[in-house]
C-alpha cells in the first residue's frame, strides 16, 4: 500500500515538474512581435542560455531537428558577417506592416542593406522567420563559411588552438596570410586595371593625353583597393572571430569600401572633365570652356554628398531625418535668397541658349564690352576702358543683348567731307582712289563695299565710305581702320583734294588789280592717275609687320 502511494506521489511530482518546465518554456518563447521573435532566436543560442530546441521555435513548419540546425546556422551567418541586432530599432508592434514598396506586408527585414533575404513575417498570428529566409539559409551559410573552413579546422594542430588575448594562434596566422593575399591582389589588379582603362580611353577619345593618363593611374588605385576589400569581406568570416570583433571589422571594411568608391567616382569625374576640356578646346565656342569648372564642381559635390550620406547610414545615423531637414532648410533658404536662385536659373538659361561666348563683344543695356567670365551668379564684362562690369545673370537673361561677336564681319561706315570748290574731276578721282585702296586692303572685303558721293552737307561735299572688316577682334579692326585712314589722307594729298571742316567763309571773288582767292586745282587726267597709282603702290608695299598687328 505504501509502495502504491509513493509511486503515485512520484508520478504527480514528475507530471507537475514537466508541466512547470513546459509552462516555463512556453513563457520564455515569445513570437508575438518581430522584436520578440528575433530576441527568442538569439537568446536561446547564447552560451549562458543555450537551448537550440527553443530557438528552433522561430522556424515555421520544420521538424525539431531540422529547425534547430537552421536556427544555429542562421545565428552563425549573422555572427560571421558581424551583424549585431539593435533591438531598440526592431518594432514591438504585433501588427507591424512593412510599407516599403507598392504593397504592404506583415514582415520586418532585419538588415535591409546587407542581408535583405533575412526577415520575419507574421504567420497564423505569430512571427516566424520567412519561408524565403529558411530556403536560403544553406546558401548563405555556404557563402559565409566556404567548404575549406572545415578543412582548415581539421588540419590545425592542437597548439594552434592556444589563445593569445582571447584569439587562437591559427586565427593570427590566417589573418596574416589573408592580409598578404590582399596586398598581392591589390598590386596585380592595379596594373591590369590601368592597362584596360588606358585602352578604353584610347578607343573613346582616339588620342593620348598625359593629363588623362595621370588621372587614370590614380583611378586604378582605388579600384585595386576595392578588390582587396572585397577579398577581406569574403574570407574574413571564415576566420571565425567573435561577433564583437566581426562587427567592428566589417564596419571598418564597409566604411573603407564607401570611401574607396567615393575616390573612384571622384577620379571618374576628373577623367570626364579632362576629356570634356579637350573637347571644348577643339570647338570654336569659348562658353563651353567656362562650363568645365562648373561641371567639375557640380559632379564633385554630388559624389561627396552621396558618399557622406552612405557613411552616416553605416554609422547608424537616420539619413531620412537628415534629408527631410535638409529639404525643409533648403526650401527656407531658397525663399530667403530668391535673387540667388533667379541668378542660378539665369546661368542655366545662358548656357542653354548661348546668347554669347567668352571673348565676344556685346552690348547689354548700358554695358558695352568683352565677355570675360560666366559664373554661377553673374557675368563679368570688361569695357573698352578696361573697367569691369558684373551683371547678374538673372538680369542678363532678360534684357536684349546685341552680340557683335557673332557678326560675320565688322561694318565701318563714315562720311568724308570735301571742300565745295573741289572740281568734279577730282571728286571722281578721289572716289575711284578710295575704292582701289579698299580692294587692295588685306583686312577688308573687296566684294562688298560702298564709296559714293552721297550729298551736300552744310560746309562739305559728302563722300560715304562703307566697308566690312574681316577680323572680328576689336584691336585688329582699329589697326585696319588706321591703315585705311592713312591711305585716304595720302590719296587726298597726292591728288590735291582738301577736306572741309565746319566754317563760315566770306568769298570776295575779285578786287581791282587783285588775283582771285579761289584755290587752283590740277585736273589733268594723267596727273591724277599717276598720283592714285603712286598711293596704291605705297599702300601695297607698306604692309604692317606681324609685330605691329594688334589683337
Amino acid at each position: 500500500m505504501k509502495l502504491k502511494q509513493i509511486s503515485w506521489i512520484l508520478i504527480i511530482l514528475a507530471t507537475f515538474t514537466f508541466g512547470q518546465n513546459k509552462k516555463s518554456d512556453s513563457t520564455l518563447v515569445d513570437l508575438s512581435s518581430p522584436n520578440a521573435t528575433i530576441y527568442t532566436h538569439l537568446h536561446f543560442l547564447q552560451s549562458d542560455s543555450y537551448a537550440p530546441n527553443l530557438a528552433a521555435k522561430t522556424i515555421y513548419d520544420l521538424s525539431k531537428k531540422e529547425a534547430a540546425e537552421k536556427a544555429i546556422r542562421l545565428k552563425k551567418i549573422l555572427d560571421g558577417k558581424g551583424l549585431l541586432v539593435d533591438f531598440n530599432k526592431v518594432p514591438i508592434d504585433k501588427d507591424y506592416i512593412d510599407s516599403v514598396g507598392y504593397t504592404s506586408y506583415n514582415r520586418y527585414v532585419v538588415f535591409p542593406d546587407r542581408m535583405p533575404a533575412i526577415y520575419v513575417e507574421k504567420i497564423n498570428g505569430n512571427w516566424y522567420y520567412s519561408k524565403e529566409t529558411i530556403a536560403k539559409i544553406d546558401d548563405l551559410y555556404a557563402s559565409v563559411f566556404p567548404w575549406y573552413v572545415e578543412k582548415v579546422q581539421d588540419i590545425v594542430p592542437v597548439s594552434g588552438h592556444y589563445k593569445v588575448f582571447g584569439i587562437e594562434v591559427w586565427q593570427f596566422v590566417a589573418l596574416f596570410i589573408l592580409v598578404l593575399l590582399a596586398v598581392v591582389l591589390c598590386l596585380t589588379v592595379k596594373k591590369i586595371t590601368y592597362f584596360f582603362l588606358k585602352k578604353i580611353q584610347h578607343q573613346v577619345t582616339k588620342n593620348t593625353s598625359l593629363a588623362v593618363d595621370a588621372v587614370l593611374k590614380k583611378l586604378a588605385r582605388p579600384i585595386a583597393l576595392l578588390s582587396s576589400v572585397a577579398l577581406l569581406d569574403k574570407i574574413f568570416p571564415a576566420l571565425q572571430f567573435s561577433l564583437q570583433v566581426n562587427t567592428w571589422v566589417f564596419l571598418a571594411l564597409n566604411i573603407l569600401q564607401t570611401v574607396f568608391w567615393i575616390y573612384v567616382f571622384l577620379k571618374l569625374v576628373q577623367v570626364f572633365v579632362k576629356i570634356y576640356d579637350q573637347f571644348t578646346q577643339s570647338t570654336h565656342s569659348k562658353l563651353d570652356d567656362q562650363l568645365v569648372p562648373i561641371v567639375n564642381n557640380f559632379l564633385t559635390g554630388i559624389v561627396v554628398v552621396i558618399g557622406v550620406f552612405n557613411i552616416l547610414a553605416l554609422l547608424g545615423v537616420d539619413t531620412t531625418a537628415i534629408l527631410a531637414g535638409a529639404t525643409i532648410g533648403g526650401l527656407a533658404f531658397a525663399l530667403a535668397s530668391q535673387d540667388t536662385v533667379k541668378n542660378l536659373i539665369g546661368t542655366i538659361m545662358i548656357f542653354v541658349d548661348k546668347p554669347f561666348h567668352i571673348a565676344d563683344w556685346i552690348e547689354a543695356g548700358e554695358v558695352v564690352g568683352t565677355v570675360e567670365k560666366v559664373g554661377f551668379r553673374s557675368t563679368r564684362v570688361r569695357a573698352a576702358d578696361t573697367s569691369v562690369y558684373q551683371i547678374p545673370n538673372s538680369k542678363l537673361s532678360e534684357i536684349v543683348i546685341n552680340n557683335k561677336g557673332l557678326r560675320l564681319y565688322r561694318r565701318y561706315n563714315t562720311n568724308l567731307g570735301l571742300r565745295y570748290d573741289t572740281p568734279p574731276e577730282l571728286i571722281e578721282a578721289f572716289v575711284k582712289g578710295i575704292r582701289e585702296i579698299i580692294i587692295a586692303h588685306p583686312e577688308t572685303r573687296s566684294d562688298s563695299y560702298n564709296v559714293e558721293f552721297t550729298g551736300f552737307g552744310d560746309s562739305a561735299l559728302l563722300i560715304m565710305v562703307n566697308v566690312y572688316f574681316k577680323s572680328l577682334a576689336w584691336g585688329v579692326e582699329q589697326s585696319s581702320k588706321h591703315r585705311l585712314h592713312i591711305a585716304i589722307v595720302k590719296l587726298a594729298a597726292a591728288i590735291g583734294v582738301d577736306f572741309a571742316f565746319p566754317s563760315t567763309t566770306v568769298m570776295i571773288e575779285q578786287f581791282p588789280d587783285k588775283n582771285t582767292l579761289l584755290p587752283k586745282y590740277n585736273t589733268k587726267k594723267d596727273t591724277i592717275d599717276q598720283a592714285i597709282q603712286k598711293v596704291l603702290e605705297e599702300f601695297s608695299v607698306n604692309k604692317p609687320s606681324t609685330d605691329e598687328k594688334r589683337v
